[in-house]
């Protein structure tokens, strides 16, 4: 049974790197818009606020996440944007403030979970560990739309493990969301972490295999970049399929980003 411990402290270090980029943002500078189509720097932060009251919802009050996914499926192609949406809505302090404090709820409900509880989700059920991951990831690809926003460089760290290992786990239900039959066998995944460590998944000797740089990677499952301009590499079909469906968030297939335009 894994300790959530450090990925919970990971989060927690990832939200507050996020919080130090919008504390001092100004009214216009909340509404920059961001590259997800209709998005402000309000609406990014907002969805943040919006997903932890929804994990911890997740994590206390089983019925009450509920009735969150029974409106999920009623409408599944507006449901995200009409919760960013209304936090958007609020004043920039208020809004900060909301979802520092969601943030902080849900860190502690977290830290103290029962061992071994499994807690609801929109995707498969998922254990503190992995709540905390899933929390991570989606921390991390929204700070990074919020600093493209603000002209700002969010140099890589070694938390990018987290989501690489959830990206790896999200591989069959990548498929399914898509429709299609996941592959049999494991893949080897290789990467090079920001550091220039090897972060390796996957059995040494699968013959379908993808390797490349582990920034480029967590671009991908977090559809933060267009497979034609990261520098990752298939060896076999179905490897190389499904690096042209992965997804690490769950919910319907996301439509990801254009392929920038020019030579690499």
């Amino acid at each position: 049974m894994a300790d959530p411990t450090p990925v919970i402290d990971d989060l927690r270090a990832e939200s507050e790197e996020l919080d130090l980029l919008v504390a001092e943002l100004s009214t216009e500078q909340w509404a920059l818009a961001t590259p997800a189509p209709g998005w402000t720097v309000a609406h990014q932060i907002a969805h943040l606020a919006w997903t932890d009251r929804s994990a911890l919802l997740a994590v206390t009050d089983a019925d009450a996440f509920q009735a969150l996914v029974e409106k999920a499926f009623a409408a599944p192609g507006s449901f995200v944007d009409e919760g960013a949406a209304e936090g958007a809505g609020l004043p920039p302090a208020e809004l900060l403030a909301a979802w520092r404090a969601g943030r902080a709820a849900l860190d502690r409900a977290l830290r103290t979970a029962p061992p071994g509880a499994r807690f609801p989700w929109y995707g498969p059920p998922m254990s503190a560990a992995s709540m905390a991951t899933a929390r991570l990831m989606e921390t991390w690809a929204h700070a990074l739309d919020v600093a493209d926003a603000l002209g700002v460089a969010r140099p890589p760290t070694g938390r990018l493990r987290h989501v690489a290992r959830l990206g790896v786990r999200t591989r069959d239900f990548a498929h399914t969301v898509h429709g299609l039959t996941p592959p049999g066998d494991e893949f080897r995944v290789e990467l090079t972490s920001p550091s220039g460590e090897l972060w390796d998944f996957g059995p040494p000797d699968a013959p379908q295999r993808v390797t490349g740089p582990a920034l480029d990677f967590c671009l991908l499952v977090t559809q933060r970049a267009h497979r034609a301009d990261l520098a990752l590499t298939a060896v076999g079909p179905d490897a190389d399929r499904w690096l042209d469906i992965a997804q690490a968030f769950a919910g319907p297939p996301g439509t990801g980003r254009p392929p920038k335009e020019g030579p690499r």
